[in-house]
C-alpha cells in the first residue's frame, strides 16, 4: 500500500510504501469543539467553551471553507468549529457543514420561462461567489441563505 503521510511535528509531506505484515504506529488525534471570537489577517481567534482557554490557529487549517469563519456575532449567534489536535497541538479545521450568509451582490432575475434550471450568480459577505439554482427572484441583496461549505452550494433560506 503506498501512503501519503504529513509528519505531525514539521508539517512535511512524506510517500511510503507499507507491506501487508508491517505495523503502523497509531496516534490519539483528539478532536475538540471551539467557538471562534474573530480572525484577523492570516490567523483564527478560537475559545475552548468549557475551559475559557483562548487559542490561536492559523487559517490554513481550515482550507478553503476558512471564508465562512465568523466571529462572535452577538444575540447568542456563535460558530462552532472543530479542531483535530495532536498532542495538544491543532492539526486540522472544520466549520460546520451548513452556514447563514448575507447576499452582498446578485444578478438580476432574467425574464422568460426556461424548460431547463437557471443558476444565478450570488456573491456573498464573506467574499465567495456561489452558484444558486433556480433562486425565486424575490431572492436579492440583503437576503440570508444557508450554504454549503463543504461545495458552496445553495441550501435555501
Amino acid at each position: 500500500m503506498q501512503v501519503e503521510l504529513r509528519d505531525v511535528d514539521n508539517g512535511n509531506k512524506v510517500s511510503l510504501r507499507f507491506g501487508p505484515e508491517e505495523p503502523v504506529e497509531r496516534v490519539f488525534v483528539e478532536e475538540k469543539s471551539f467557538t471562534c471570537l474573530y480572525t484577523e489577517k492570516n490567523t483564527a481567534f478560537l475559545i475552548e467553551p468549557e475551559t475559557f482557554d483562548q487559542l490561536q490557529v492559523p487559517l490554513d487549517l481550515f482550507g478553503k471553507s476558512a471564508a465562512y469563519l465568523k466571529g462572535h456575532l452577538g444575540l447568542g449567534e456563535e460558530m462552532k468549529v472543530t479542531l483535530q489536535l495532536y498532542d495538544g497541538r491543532p492539526l486540522t479545521a472544520s466549520v460546520p457543514k451548513r452556514v447563514t450568509c448575507t447576499i452582498k451582490e446578485t444578478q438580476t432575475p432574467m425574464k422568460g420561462v426556461s424548460a431547463t434550471p437557471r443558476y444565478k450568480k450570488a456573491l456573498l459577505d464573506n467574499g465567495v461567489t456561489v452558484q444558486v439554482l433556480q433562486v425565486p427572484p424575490y431572492l436579492d441583496t440583503g437576503e440570508e441563505i444557508i450554504i454549503s461549505t463543504e461545495d458552496d452550494s445553495y441550501l435555501g433560506r
